[in-house]
């Protein structure tokens, strides 16, 4: 009885810290990431917007819903996790700017696509301006995932479905 007082001990003081310096994490962070691939600005325009082909290309959505056709909005399914998206800029071939329209959620924020062609192919940067309200999931952001891993995912899957290669930078 006496170790699991003091293992259920450690463990508040765990949690405790954790949450203490997630506190003293801005709740707002920018990350960025750039992939060179091999399709023109036009032809990765056409698979950025093209959402219900997600499932088809990215492995962490399992299906999409559309929910509007007059502007680019739509939910993206994940296991139980639903999250909608909207995009509030749409400047073919050239820049697209997304954002979490859900509330509630314990993170937000907006992801910000500009193409521009380069070597025959294009260059894609994706900047994340996320924010993180609970201290606990900030401080995992921060020290565990990193800020880029879901970038570096996303990029990862769209050099593969163009038939190119993503090295994340280190």
């Amino acid at each position: 009885m006496k170790w699991l007082l003091i293992v259920a001990g450690v463990l508040v003081v765990i949690v405790g810290a954790v949450a203490a310096v997630g506190a003293m994490l801005p709740q707002k962070h920018v990350a960025s990431r750039t992939a060179q691939l091999s399709l023109g600005p036009d032809s990765l325009w056409t698979i950025l917007t093209d959402v219900a082909a997600y499932p088809s290309w990215r492995s962490d959505v399992d299906s999409v819903e559309r929910l509007s056709t007059s502007d680019l909005k739509w939910r993206e399914v994940s296991g139980s996790d639903r999250i909608t998206y909207e995009a509030t800029t749409l400047d073919a071939p050239s820049h697209l700017v997304t954002h979490i329209a859900d509330k509630g959620l314990p993170f937000g924020g907006s992801w910000d696509y500009r193409i521009e062609p380069a070597g025959g192919g294009s260059r894609i940067t994706i900047t994340e301006n996320g924010e993180v309200y609970n201290p606990i999931f900030r401080f995992v952001s921060k020290y565990f995932m990193g800020h880029t891993a879901t970038i570096d995912k996303y990029l990862a899957a769209m050099a593969k479905r163009t038939g190119d290669n993503y090295p994340p930078a280190p």
